[in-house]
């Protein structure tokens, strides 16, 4: 006579482990619901956060390029490599704007800085002293009108126009000695494509 199989409890392991506990099993879940939070919950959050970036960025762009007149920042160092003026450090009321279009592109800038300082910067755009013109402004009318710039006779103006070749630019400098120890300098430099 056989005796029929009997079969394993639908509850135990096939190894011959006990059932996983209550406890363990709600801790095994617990852990893997993080575990899908963080997968999906990380990525998702930097993408509002770069999202959010790209949008001020937009909009910092777009309220530049909107702008009107002078700003009183500094170009960035980018613009400044571009356009080959480097402002020397310490230099203060420092005030752009840039124009573009498909045939040029101009960068103005204006700032004050010291005696030395401006023959380092004169030496830094391939100029001295000695090649600037007294009595000259050699900035257009209609350059000076786009940003609202007067040279007043009345002060002692001395000015000279760097020439490049393409695509470096060609710069128009103008520097007001009225206070010789704080020349102010004004420059228009354009690239063309």
């Amino acid at each position: 006579m056989t005796v029929p199989h009997q079969t394993t409890s639908p509850d135990a392991d096939p190894a011959g482990k006990p059932p996983e506990g209550r406890r363990r099993m709600i801790g095994r879940r617990w852990l893997t619901a993080i575990v899908i939070v963080l997968l999906i919950g990380i990525p998702a959050g930097y993408l509002v956060v770069s999202a959010e970036q790209s949008r001020d960025s937009g909009r910092d762009k777009e309220a530049e390029s909107s702008a009107t007149g002078l700003r009183d920042y500094w170009p960035s160092l980018m613009k400044r490599r571009i356009f080959e003026v480097p402002i020397p450090a310490g230099s203060s009321r420092v005030s752009y704007f840039e124009t573009s279009n498909w045939k040029s592109s101009r960068l103005y800038v204006q700032f004050t800085t010291s005696a030395a300082n401006l023959d380092d910067f004169l030496l830094h755009v391939g100029s001295s002293r000695d090649r600037l013109e007294p009595g000259e402004v050699t900035i257009t009318g209609r350059d000076a009108d786009v940003v609202g710039w007067h040279f007043p006779d009345a002060h002692d103006w001395a000015s000279t126009t760097i020439h490049r070749e393409d695509p470096r630019p060609t710069q128009n400098i103008t520097v007001d000695f009225t206070d010789p120890a704080a020349p102010r300098v004004y420059v228009v430099s354009t690239t063309t494509p």
